[in-house]
């Protein structure tokens, strides 16, 4: 495929689901989620009739140009930076955290920006979602990014993305704060798993071995291999072929369109590439749950390990939105376990974190 190829498949500017101004018009203090993620970042905020959200969804990169007349440096974010540079736009959060200055500077510019386009309000009581990373340098990046920003005057706390990627899982409040459950976030940077009870988290696991970034790789190298070598695929390019094709119920062989060397077109048909490299990702997160989480959660709280599996299993991040995994996940680990195991996630896995903190961020302006 090529750049303008890709470029076309790339998603709109960020994108909201109401276009009237913010609810910072009725005034008092506006509740607001936040999650920064590796591919997307995401907003929520109520409309301005305060009824519904607003959601503000675009991708976490950046791309830089030169000023065809001053010379001067410019800056493109979000799917405008992706679908224009797509040979040099920059992924700040690639490994789920701005790793060092420079990387929290870009993220810290990107955040600003996408504010700024949106007006979300500084009057406002912000809730963040962060990961499960032992990463502490690179959680107090993301922290100074967020706190340091021109929003939160008026609150700001942050609380664990797989508990508030579970809130939507449970209604339409905040029951999951009062539940004992499992949460297993399936992430572009990092599987996680932690169990919840009444909100308090135990046993967090992290692995960076099963991720929906490498996905993106194995779609790549299995294209290679499916089509003999004809058709090379770049990781965005797989991406959005994993997030358009791929379906555990209703897969369906699809085609698309290189442009030769020589000159010319080439016509391509995918059928195994993409749904191999998903099957594959979810028969190693079965795996590293049940044979290294499960026991280590077990051995640690076991009355909670007892009351965690006799309910719904929460799944949470931007793999989980893939039609079938659920249920697929549901059977694969039952089956592992050799006992009946539920699961379950919100209509919108990937937009969920950022619904359930802007829920949490309504409660303690409330409260407050």
């Amino acid at each position: 495929m090529s750049d303008d190829d890709a470029a076309e498949a790339a998603e709109g500017e960020a994108s909201t689901d109401d276009s009237s101004e913010d609810s910072s018009t009725s005034g008092g203090t506006v509740p607001v989620g936040v999650k920064l993620g590796s591919t997307r970042t995401v907003i929520a905020l109520p409309d301005s009739h305060g009824t519904e959200n607003r959601i503000v969804r675009t991708l976490t990169c950046m791309a830089t140009y030169e000023d065809a007349l001053t010379g001067e440096e410019k800056v493109l974010y979000g799917e405008e930076a992706a679908r224009e540079y797509p040979d040099r736009v920059e992924y700040m959060l690639r490994s789920g955290l701005p790793e060092d200055e420079d990387r929290a500077e870009m993220t810290k510019k990107f955040f600003e920006a996408l504010i700024e386009e949106n007006d979300i309000p500084a009057d406002s009581g912000v809730v963040y979602a962060i990961p499960t990373i032992d990463n502490p340098a690179g959680l107090e990046n993301l922290k100074s990014v967020i706190e340091d920003s021109g929003i939160g005057i008026s609150l700001m706390e942050s609380y664990p993305e797989s508990l508030c990627g579970s809130i939507p899982a449970f209604g339409d409040d905040l029951e999951a704060i009062d539940e004992i459950f499992i949460s297993v976030n399936m992430g572009s940077t990092n599987l996680e798993a932690s169990a919840y009870r009444r909100g308090e988290q135990l046993a967090p696991f992290t692995t960076g071995a099963v991720t929906g970034n490498e996905v993106d790789r194995m779609i790549a190298n299995y294209v290679e291999e499916e089509t003999q070598g004809r058709v090379n695929i770049d990781t965005q390019t797989a991406r959005e072929y994993k997030e358009e094709h791929a379906d555990f119920v209703d897969f369906e062989p699809f085609t698309d369109i290189i442009q030769q060397p020589g000159g010319g077109t080439h016509e391509f048909t995918i059928e195994r590439s993409v749904m191999d490299a998903v099957d594959e990702y979810l028969d190693d997160t079965v795996d590293e749950l049940a044979n290294t989480f499960l026991p280590e959660l077990a051995n640690d709280y076991m009355k909670v390990y007892q009351l965690a599996l006799d309910r719904p299993v929460v799944i949470t991040g931007g793999m989980a939105c893939i039609p079938g995994i659920v249920e697929e996940f549901e059977r694969r680990l039952s089956e592992e376990l050799n006992r009946d195991i539920e699961a379950t996630a919100a209509d919108q896995p990937d937009v969920a974190p950022t619904v359930g903190a802007q829920r949490i961020a309504a409660r303690l302006v409330e409260n407050s």
